[in-house]
């Protein structure tokens, strides 16, 4: 009996102890249950506010003949707007019921391999031929020629701008769908320097108050030393929009150090690392002041992006500006050296002749190249003009041609001898016999005039250098003044 009883007493005192077990488990499992609830709530909440900070401009405003996509990769262009709206007038100065205007833009070209990209920039005083577009009342603009390049975001003169035009107009300049377009304004790009705690910089001498603003009576205090240094906020800000002081004081120097700059940051962002405690803070700021198209018009989408460029490598990210020359005060686009920058993005092929299409065993598959031939110029009547004010250099020159079986008309002193280099001038239906003539001198500043003829006009760089040939023909891609974003921030920082 009493081991009967002590053995139920035993089993009953158990009982209770199991079920206290089962109370501790239960306790533990709605616990962890309810932190996930919060976690997984947290994380809906922290994508639904980056939805509800990203604004979108409309579709309808892109043009209904668009450049078929032709490669896996992705084309995203970038505008920095200096727009006055929604507190931007605190960081840039002027009037917030202005017009919106592109500061800067560029064309992010990301290779199907995901491992390599590339980065064009537009100088803003660029003449291009803009398509129609859409004004805010819905009608459609007429096509516009040689005009300024920054003055596609200003049609329809709204203080956000029109980016939807800008985005026409490189797609009918490059031929490439554009993919995705971005719009970064003062506050954002301040914002996002300040998340990354600020982005390594380099100046190659002293800044003061007036080369920020050439208005000013006096120089100011000096903003920015000599040498390299770190900068966020405001202070980027002024980096990025320096033009004066610096350098010719041109827009090109300063694409060169907006390239030097975004380099910088992908570096920093890199370094860093992409892991969701440093991506949540960045597209947190990012949201704030972007406007996107509507192809990554949601927090996914963009992290999405974002998160695709992970693998991409740094010595890979390449920065280069459109062929170019001066035209006058604007700037005009120098062919075929843009085409074929254009075909080889259409290819993706890198810069230096690579496929980057991403197809197993072509990674590192170089581009065929033609063997450079003599350059022969039978049948070719040339005059030349001395650019330069060193002597002789025409006859030189004239030499040079004839050894090479050209016709040389004439040699005379140009009307100015400022010519830093050397420009060909063709007349009409004489571009082919130019470009032979362009392979000679180791130029790519091709003009065309109404008048019959081929000039040489000698500048500069033949007086430096008689002897430079160009190993191809003009088409080849450039790769004159590429920056890669591991180079050092130091470099390459002004044109002149």
């Amino acid at each position: 009996m009493a081991g009967r009883h002590h053995t139920t007493h035993a089993h009953r005192s158990a009982a209770p102890s199991r079920r206290r077990k089962r109370g501790r488990g239960g306790r533990l499992l709605v616990a962890a249950l309810a932190l996930l609830v919060l976690v997984t709530a947290g994380v809906g909440w922290v994508y639904l506010k980056l939805n509800g900070d990203i604004s979108t401009f409309g579709a309808d405003g892109l043009s209904d003949n668009r450049p078929a996509a032709t490669t896996k990769g992705q084309n995203v262009l970038v505008i920095g707007s200096d727009a006055r709206t929604g507190g931007n007038e605190e960081f840039g100065g002027g009037d917030k019921h202005d017009i919106g205007r592109s500061d800067t833009a560029f064309l992010l070209h990301v290779y199907a391999d995901h491992k390599h990209a590339v980065a064009v920039s537009f100088p803003r005083d660029t003449l291009v031929d803009i398509p129609p577009c859409r004004l805010p009342d819905g009608t459609w603009t007429k096509p516009q020629s040689n005009v300024m390049f920054n003055s596609a975001y200003t049609v329809g003169q709204t203080a956000q701008g029109n980016p939807a035009c800008t985005q026409n107009t490189v797609e009918k300049l490059t031929g490439l769908r554009v993919d995705h377009t971005v719009v970064v304004d003062f506050k954002g790009f301040a914002a996002l320097t300040d998340v990354v705690d600020g982005v390594r910089v380099c100046l190659p001498n002293d800044v003061y108050q007036k080369d920020l603003n050439p208005n000013r009576a006096t120089r100011g205090e000096r903003i920015f030393a000599k040498g390299e240094q770190t900068v966020s906020g405001q202070k980027a800000l002024d980096y990025v929009r320096l033009r004066h002081g610096i350098g010719d004081s041109s827009d090109i120097g300063r694409i060169k150090r907006q390239q030097a700059f975004v380099a910088s940051l992908l570096k920093k962002v890199k370094s860093d690392g992409l892991t969701p405690t440093r991506l949540l803070p960045l597209a947190n700021a990012a949201t704030k002041s972007l406007t996107v198209d509507p192809g990554l018009g949601s927090a996914d989408k963009l992290i999405a992006f974002a998160m695709s460029l992970k693998d991409i490598d740094l010595h890979n990210t390449k920065f280069i500006t459109i062929p170019w020359r001066y035209q006058g005060a604007r700037v005009a686009i120098v062919e075929p050296e843009a085409d074929a920058l254009w075909a080889s993005l259409k290819a993706d092929r890198t810069l230096d002749g690579k496929n980057a299409s991403g197809k197993k065993g072509d990674d590192t598959e170089a581009a065929p190249t033609a063997t450079p031939t003599p350059v022969s110029g039978q049948g070719i009547a040339v005059a030349v003009y001395n650019g330069t004010r060193a002597t002789g250099l025409a006859a030189r020159a004239a030499e040079t041609l004839k050894a090479a079986h050209f016709t040389v008309t004439g040699t005379a002193t140009a009307a100015t001898q400022n010519y830093t280099a050397t420009v060909i001038e063709y007349g009409p239906g004489q571009k082919d016999q130019a470009e032979t003539v362009a392979r000679l001198f180791a130029t790519t500043d091709l003009r065309s005039v109404s008048a019959a003829g081929i000039n040489v006009i000698l500048g500069r760089s033949y007086a430096d250098n008689p002897t430079a040939t160009l190993s191809n023909p003009p088409g080849a891609v450039p790769t004159k003044d590429t920056r890669s974003a591991d180079d050092d921030p130091c470099s390459n920082l002004s044109y002149g």
